[in-house]
């Protein structure tokens, strides 16, 4: 019997319409057939397949032997084995609850312009910045603000330049599948490309490498994981920030999550919002994900430790280590032993093994295998 091989009507029911799907959009960018769409309006975030070749539920170029988008899928099947076994040789052991870790650490960047923009440190805009001007990488795929930022909808962005990664800095808290720069950034020539992503897209590029997407995978150069607990619905301003608090989105300056939502308006006010009043706007793609670790990036990133303008930072892969140590050698950074932040690294492992308790029993159990009880 010839071996199975897997494409859209597979991802569809096992992952897209089975509550798996985290919007990350690997599938869209791996189809090398242009079929495959992405809605993010109305609170969806989810891929669709266009009428043609199939239809919405199959794939004419699947039933012919194309499997890129289950390929790309980073919760497809044994998702983690594959992404684990290609980065670090091995699956994580059961201590490893946040993932494969060589380094953990607290950054930040030594360059008052970019701690001046950046979150938390700066260290992810210090990173791109560094790559870019060392010829390390070309562009990258980070997340921005539409239009004028006034909606505060984050959308997908390519950085090629310092001053655009530096536009781009700051986090949103609302999800944007950054991935889907990618096009853009490869018809403008890019052959290196970082990705900046949460959690789930972060596993994007290790999947494509694993199970072999071709160019596609080979462009994605360096992963930069942003520790990732849940984002929100864009409702979440019209119906919560302003309906309840009066905040309207167009006055916001500044964003973060410290224990509460933190809002800065753009007339100096400070508003702090409880985060179990947020809960409703969660979006769904984030309700099953058990990655809050951005357990499969070169160089993981959060701004959970006591300290506001440094990044804890969990350095995982060989590339990773060969960033930090460049940029250390450099200048561009400066470091501290992570456990002087004890708190900091409580609550990443505390953070970790609560998003694995959402990974539904019915799936494929290795996200389930690391305990989750404990601690």
């Amino acid at each position: 019997m010839p071996p199975e091989k897997p494409h859209w009507s597979h991802l569809l029911t096992e992952v897209v319409t089975s509550g798996l799907c985290t919007g990350c959009a690997g599938c869209v960018i791996a189809c090398p057939h242009d079929v495959l769409r992405y809605n993010d309006t109305g609170g969806v975030y989810r891929p669709w397949k266009v009428d043609a070749d199939g239809g919405p539920a199959d794939c004419t170029h699947g039933v012919k032997g194309c499997t890129m988008c289950t390929r790309a899928c980073p919760r497809f099947r044994d998702w983690e084995t594959d992404a684990d076994t290609f980065l670090f040789g091995r699956p994580r052991n059961e201590e490893e609850v946040a993932g494969v870790v060589a380094d953990t650490l607290l950054v930040r960047a030594t360059d008052p312009a970019v701690n001046a923009v950046g979150q938390d440190g700066g260290l992810v805009s210090a990173i791109l910045c560094w790559a870019l001007d060392n010829d390390r990488i070309d562009a990258a795929l980070v997340s921005t603000l539409e239009g004028d930022g006034s909606t505060w909808k984050a959308v997908p962005a390519i950085a090629r330049t310092r001053a655009e990664v530096l536009a781009a800095a700051g986090s949103r808290y609302t999800y944007s599948a950054n991935t889907l720069a990618y096009a853009d950034a490869v018809e403008s020539g890019a052959e290196r490309i970082a990705l900046v992503g949460m959690s789930c897209q972060a596993s994007v590029p290790p999947m494509m490498k694993a199970r072999k997407t071709g160019k596609s995978a080979r462009r994605l150069a360096l992963t930069i994981g942003l520790l990732c607990s849940k984002t929100f619905d864009d409702a979440i301003f019209p119906e919560l920030l302003e309906a309840r608090y009066g905040l309207a989105r167009a006055d916001i300056a500044k964003m973060n999550i410290k224990g509460v939502m933190q809002i800065w308006m753009k007339d100096g006010e400070y508003h702090e919002i409880p985060l179990k009043e947020a809960h409703a706007w969660t979006r769904e793609g984030c309700k099953s994900c058990p990655d809050f670790a951005a357990e499969h990036a070169d160089i993981s990133t959060g701004g959970i430790g006591a300290f506001s303008d440094w990044t804890l930072t969990l350095v995982r892969t060989d590339l990773g280590r060969d960033v930090v140590a460049a940029m250390l050698a450099a200048g561009l950074i400066e470091t501290r032993p992570a456990d002087e932040d004890p708190g900091a690294v409580a609550l990443l492992h505390k953070l970790a093994r609560v998003s694995r308790r959402r990974w539904p029993e019915t799936a494929v159990p290795e996200p389930r295998r690391i305990p989750v009880a404990a601690g």
